[in-house]
């Protein structure tokens, strides 16, 4: 049964349960592609910057479904060492994956964000948003990375996951904000009515929009 419509309600919500950060010192860091349709939504309301973060699962071999880990853009990367002992999988093979991934990273961000310098994060309140998770393997990698980045509070702000993997983000974030937490779950698209994938095009459209709303009006006014 469908919860949400699409990812633009679903944002719309996911704003109305964070209107704290309205006036913080902070940023929304979304997960492309579907993430920066959810993410559009709060940074608009809540009148903070949008950017996005690129997690990339490392996945196993002959089965990249299956997530042995995940790296972010500045090299962070969480590995799931039980996982790789139990299958099996050779260091060699988590190096070549690694930069495999690193090179798609590379690729999109010069993709989304042009020649756009990346921001400081610094002190900041970040919220890091998708439109789901599942295994939370790439999340938990934007999680590291952002903290490395010297981030002042980390916020995962999702509209659903697996009540056993929100629990384990918990233990990472300095909050967790998720609509439904479903006990039954197979897949992030069975929640929403329309959950077209989200183009390139439509990524970097909103990060363009995003950016002329934080130039047109100051930070801290919360809008419907």
């Amino acid at each position: 049964m469908a919860y949400f419509s699409d990812r633009v309600e679903a944002g719309k919500r996911l704003a109305s349960a964070l209107t704290d950060f309205a006036g913080k010192n902070g940023i929304v860091l979304a997960i492309p592609r579907g993430g920066v349709v959810v993410g559009y939504e709060i940074a608009k309301a809540l009148s903070l910057p949008l950017d996005i973060i690129i997690p990339r699962k490392i996945g196993a071999p002959d089965n990249p479904e299956l997530a042995i880990g995940a790296m972010t853009e500045d090299g962070t990367i969480i590995l799931d060492d039980n996982l790789i002992t139990y299958i099996g999988v050779q260091r060699d093979y988590i190096k070549a994956e690694s930069e495999r991934q690193k090179h798609e990273i590379e690729r999109r961000l010069k993709l989304y964000r042009q020649n756009e310098p990346y921001p400081s994060l610094k002190g900041l309140d970040v919220v890091i948003v998708d439109d789901g998770i599942a295994t939370g393997s790439t999340m938990k990698a934007a999680l590291a990375s952002v903290k490395n980045r010297g981030a002042s509070t980390v916020t995962v702000a999702v509209p659903v996951g697996p009540p056993s993997t929100i629990k384990e983000l918990k233990k990472q974030a300095d909050r967790v904000v998720c609509l439904y937490a479903p006990e039954y779950f197979q897949a992030i698209g069975q929640f929403y009515t329309d959950f077209n994938q989200t183009t390139d095009e439509e990524v970097i459209q909103l990060l363009k929009q995003s950016k002329q709303k934080s130039r047109e009006k100051p930070a801290g006014i919360v809008t419907a």
